[in-house]
This record gives C-alpha cells, sequence and structure tokens, in this order.
C-alpha cells in the first residue's frame, strides 16, 4: 500500500484518484499506521459498519477459513462512467505490481495524454 504513496504523481498524471478500503475501523487504520507502515498519502476508507458491506458488494469478502471477516486483497479500476474496467485478486502477502494499474490507465487516457515515466 506504500507503493500507491510513492507513486501519486503517477496516478494523477492519469487523473486517477487512489483509495484504499478496509474492513477494520478507522482507530486500527490509524494505529497501523502509525506503528507499522508509515502514513499513507491517500484515502483509506473504513468498511467497519456495517462490516463489510463495500466488500460484499465487489464480492471480497471471506466469508469462510482462513481468517473470515476479512476482505481478500483486491485492485479496481472504475472509469469515470462506474464501470469496472480492471480487477485482479491478489494474496494477502502479496504487494501488487503497480505497473499492471499503470498499463490499464495508461489504455484509459486519451490519445493527447503523455506516458508517465
Amino acid at each position: 500500500m506504500t507503493a500507491y504513496s510513492r507513486e501519486l504523481d503517477k496516478f494523477a498524471a492519469y487523473d486517477a484518484q487512489v483509495l484504499g478500503v478496509s474492513v477494520d475501523s478507522t482507530w486500527s487504520h490509524i494505529a497501523w499506521q502509525e506503528k507499522e507502515i508509515g502514513k499513507l498519502n491517500y484515502p483509506l476508507l473504513s468498511d467497519f459498519y456495517p462490516h463489510g458491506e463495500i466488500a460484499r458488494t465487489y464480492d471480497v469478502f471471506r466469508e469462510g477459513s482462513p481468517i473470515p471477516g476479512i476482505n481478500e486483497r483486491a485492485i479496481y479500476i472504475i472509469d469515470k462512467t462506474g464501470k469496472i474496467v480492471f480487477a485482479q485478486l491478489y494474496e494477502l502477502g502479496e504487494a501488487p505490481d503497480n505497473q499492471d494499474v499503470m498499463e490499464v490507465l495508461e489504455r484509459l487516457a486519451p490519445a493527447s495524454a503523455q506516458r508517465v515515466g
């Protein structure tokens, strides 16, 4: 998740907004950033109550083992019309490569947009 913070300028060049969503509480998000990963420079939304409602909507809420009650690690790119144009699930310990997302954003960018470094 910190890789997104480091490359926010690249996302902004594609007029893309990075958001994180977790079923943990806001207080848990604060403690996690303060004690483990450092401050994120993009919004991390809490899907705490009703617990997992957003994750259920996107079909990534874990109902059973292992680790029930959390959401799967997933990346979605939603275009300006609200259509999901990219969806990918990742293992919980896996750090998704930003390049996958950048390639999709590049394909969505108007022809006049320049490639970001």
